[in-house]
């Protein structure tokens, strides 16, 4: 461990800090960024060190800038499907479900988790966008009972194969029952928490949401003192491991510009549902006209990328720019260069050639098959532990 403390950075008080900031200080946190207008940690020194920590280990990752939307009251259900394309009617208590929020465009505005903990009680855990004010907005000219608030839910996420085995040592070998993509209340040594096991690596793991933000640094070192013994790393999202696996990052590879279609997200509409949504009529006609342009994967030929992309790299046949990269990164598991794009339609095809400007230099690329790693998601999916 590492003993930093939050003095050795600049931060100030307009920006939020999590339950967990002081933990991560201490434990090696080198570098943050704002996101959900809260710092986040982007680093615990070589992101290559914490990818292979994650797929062969695991690793504790603040992530309580997910805040939470919650949405209660006698209307609920009914004003939770209002704001999602995707049919909720078999969405059970106790269940999650990866869901999009639209506009009256058919925008995307966000991709949360959503989270059904009673009958008329959901959180939405969300990506990078005010879906709070967008939701309370909605609700004053809804006509529907409904209450809207930010809880005091911070969550952390534990991921990678030996997760389970830290939550077992944890809260005992029934969490091992616990399904992908469903909840449970519980408690750690009086801290309340819900956990899921859902989480943003493509990998086997779980998130754990505490409920009380004064707990936070308790919680944290609770984790870490089951985990080191079993390989458990402080650790942040995986740029890497995220790529690997198609997965999208809000405000990168799609915004309120994007629609569903374009993002092969279609499994997530249901246009024939009897209940009605915002963005149902515009979905209908992009459904009906077609799409002009598609996320595609690509691999960069050359030399190792010595990290993310901070621009979006215009792609190129010739003098034309026909689309953009919008996450690139080195996989040294693959040991390609691979990348997410959006590209327009008529250059979206498998096998297709084109030209990445990296500003510094110009790199050949083609498009193929995404995810680049695990398409099936076995991986996330499995109950077993390393």
């Amino acid at each position: 461990m590492t003993d930093h403390t939050s003095q050795d950075f600049g931060f100030g008080t307009q920006i939020r800090k999590s339950p967990f900031f002081d933990a991560t200080v201490r434990w090696g946190a080198v570098d943050f960024s704002v996101y959900n207008h809260m710092y986040i940690p982007r680093s615990f020194g070589d992101p290559e060190e914490n990818f292979w920590n994650l797929v062969n280990h695991a690793i504790l990752c603040d992530v309580a800038v997910e805040r939470q939307v919650e949405i209660s009251g006698p209307d609920a259900a009914k004003f939770t499907q209002l704001l999602t394309p995707r049919n909720l009617s078999q969405c059970a208590v106790g269940q999650c479900k990866y869901v999009l929020i639209t506009n009256a465009d058919g925008g995307i505005l966000n991709d949360p988790v959503l989270l059904r903990l009673e009958e008329n009680r959901f959180w939405l855990s969300l990506a990078d966008s005010d879906i709070l004010l967008w939701a309370q907005g909605v609700a004053s000219h809804a006509g529907l009972d409904v209450s809207i608030h930010e809880p005091d839910v911070s969550p952390l996420q534990l991921q990678g194969p030996r997760s389970g085995d830290i939550m077992a040592a944890l809260f005992g070998e029934s969490i091992r029952e616990l399904k992908y993509y469903w909840l449970k209340r519980c408690d750690l040594d009086g801290i309340p928490l819900v956990i899921s096991r859902t989480g943003w690596s493509s990998e086997l793991g779980y998130e754990i949401y505490l409920c009380d933000g004064q707990q936070g640094s308790a919680l944290w070192e609770k984790i870490m003192a089951a985990g080191e013994p079993l390989g458990l790393r402080p650790g942040h999202t995986s740029t890497i491991r995220r790529v690997e696996g198609g997965m999208l990052s809000y405000h990168a590879d799609m915004t309120a510009a994007n629609n569903p279609f374009e993002l092969g997200l279609d499994r997530l509409i249901d246009l024939d549902m009897e209940d009605d949504f915002i963005g149902k009529a515009a979905l209908r006609r992009i459904q009906q006209t077609g799409i002009t342009q598609r996320q595609a994967g690509l691999v960069l030929d050359g030399a190792a990328l010595s990290g993310p992309n901070t621009a979006y790299w215009p792609l190129r046949v010739g003098n034309q720019v026909v689309g953009q990269i919008t996450s690139a990164v080195y996989s040294p598991r693959l040991k390609q260069n691979i990348a997410l794009a959006m590209l327009d339609a008529d250059y979206s095809a498998l096998g297709t050639q084109l030209e990445a400007d990296l500003s510094s230099e110009v790199r050949d690329v083609t498009v193929v098959e995404k995810p680049f790693f695990d398409p099936k998601k076995a991986i996330a999916a499995s109950t077993h532990s390393a």
